[in-house]
């Protein structure tokens, strides 16, 4: 009878433990990986925030500009069946494209209103996407750039349909963005990709996650096994399955990395572990000394156009030209 109880007694504890950690993982799940918002995000929210803040007339200034340009919107299919949003904005016939992927829980009219408006201004093509799990598009995971990755290749195919094979796609991504287009660029990428731009990347959503965790109080080692199983059990995914780290060796198109100094949140060493990964022969780390996290853009512009934009030009003039002999 003794045996019996202490089965009994140990099944029962089994249960309530594995329960537990269920109830744990889902917590975790809705906290770090559940869509926040369904619609719209106003892309005014976080301008408050202690990195923006010195910034925030200009880039409301921006916002609106930006706002009131006409633009195509765009719905493709991703590969997982979700109903995909995008903002094609036009430039000069035959000029190159952008394809611009923003952060995490952000919008892309915040994320890029001011880099949007300079590559119009030089007469690019944009495509601006809503992420999934973000504003007009479906789905309600976000998954750090695991599948992220996947919707930036379907993006890349449809730009190279519509426009045809011979025109020049830049990918740009800023924080979970910048690690989207990363690791898609360690996927076999077409022809028309002309290079990557990645602005304060993550090197892997596990290390983004934990430094998080650690901040907030929680003990990372021991948050993040919760975090991930919640991951897998209600977001269908593993956020061990791909990095900005791993993909860096894969990438062959050119790659400039932008990361600012003064960025707390994610630290300008993650962009210069993946800079030293980088597998592609053409490559660019550019650091802007006192800007916070993701707006290196707005606190020297100046740096920005004398830097970031010859490296791109340049990669584009290869890119157009590389039937004609020239190299990597």
């Amino acid at each position: 009878m003794k045996i019996e109880i202490i089965i009994l007694i140990t099944c029962v504890a089994v249960l309530f433990l594995a329960l537990s950690a269920l109830a744990i993982s889902y917590v975790c799940y809705r906290i770090t990986f559940m869509r926040k918002t369904w619609g719209p995000i106003d892309p005014h929210d976080g301008l408050d925030s202690k990195g923006i803040k010195p910034y925030r007339d200009e880039a409301i200034r921006l916002i609106s500009e930006l706002s009131a340009i006409p633009c195509e919107e765009i719905r493709i299919k991703s590969r997982d069946g979700l109903a995909l949003y995008g903002r094609y904005y036009k430039g000069d016939e035959g000029a190159p494209l952008e394809i611009q992927m923003h952060g995490y829980r952000s919008s892309p009219i915040r994320d890029f209103s001011g880099g949007t408006l300079a590559s119009l201004k030089k007469g690019r093509n944009l495509l601006v996407v809503d992420q999934r799990a973000h504003g007009h598009s479906e789905g309600k995971t976000i998954t750090f750039g695991i599948k992220e990755r996947y919707d930036c290749l379907d993006w890349i195919n449809y730009a190279t349909e519509r426009f045809g094979k011979d025109i020049s796609i830049i990918i740009v991504g800023l924080s979970m963005g910048a690690a989207t287009v990363l690791m898609a660029g360690g996927l076999p990428l077409p022809d028309s990709v002309a290079c990557i731009v990645a602005d304060c990347p993550y090197s892997s959503p596990r290390e983004i996650i934990m430094r998080v965790a650690h901040h907030l109080g929680y003990p990372p080692r021991l948050a993040f096994p919760f975090i991930r199983l919640g991951g897998i059990l209600f977001g269908g995914f593993d956020a061990t399955a791909a990095s900005p780290l791993l993909a860096a060796p894969e990438i062959k198109v050119p790659t400039v990395l932008i990361h600012g100094e003064a960025d707390d949140f994610v630290p300008s060493a993650m962009s210069e572990k993946i800079y030293e990964s980088l597998g592609t022969k053409k490559r660019r780390l550019v650091t802007f000394a006192g800007a916070g996290h993701g707006v290196s853009f707005l606190s020297d512009n100046e740096k920005y156009k004398r830097t970031v934009d010859p490296f791109v030009e340049e990669a584009l003039r290869i890119h157009k030209n590389k039937n004609h002999g020239d190299t990597l």
